[in-house]
């Protein structure tokens, strides 16, 4: 005896919606005060990793100081992650977080 083959259901095709790209928000590095390191230090730290003058320097360190963080950099993640870490090396407190989006 042989089996009648049946045939199989066929399947419709359908259009596939393009996915959405959603670009990257980019991220940052934020140093926080502390009550350890001194303010002439903090702007050495910015002028001498980021390469900020001396007036931008300040500026920051007086956001950390007075508003109790700045955003230093801004960029992708890999590289903040970077930056972090180095204000830790510092011994600076620093975090990463991610631009809000729309």
């Amino acid at each position: 005896m042989s089996a009648a083959a049946s045939p199989l259901p066929v399947e419709e095709q359908r259009a596939t919606p393009e996915p959405v790209v959603v670009p990257d928000r980019p991220w940052r590095t934020v140093v926080w005060d502390d009550p350890v390191n001194l303010m002439t230090y903090v702007t050495y730290v910015f002028q001498t990793y980021f390469g900020y003058d001396e007036r931008t320097a300040h500026r920051l360190m007086m956001t950390v100081h007075t508003e109790g963080r700045a955003v230093v950099s801004t960029g992708p993640r890999e590289k903040m992650e970077v930056d972090v870490q180095a204000m830790h090396g510092y011994g600076l407190w620093a975090t990463l977080e991610q631009e809000e989006g729309e």
